[in-house]
């Protein structure tokens, strides 16, 4: 989804520098997700049972939008 694109787009081009490789391999984790449920998750809709994705997902949320 372009949506979800755009998301990982801000959290790679604020975050990922200074991120931990742990940090990284959470990311590579949610990207491995399906689509829909990414989306429940990233509408809040539902949130993740893995508590670092979670913990990711709403990192990525609270991220203010690009101006």
């Amino acid at each position: 989804m372009r949506e979800l694109d755009r998301l990982f787009e801000r959290w790679l081009d604020r975050c990922w520098a200074t991120s931990s490789e742990s940090e990284r391999d959470v990311f590579r984790r949610l990207l491995e997700c399906e689509d829909d449920r990414l989306w429940k998750w990233f509408l809040g809709h539902e949130r993740s049972p893995d508590a670092q994705l979670d913990t990711l997902v709403q990192s990525i949320r609270a991220l203010p939008p690009d101006l």
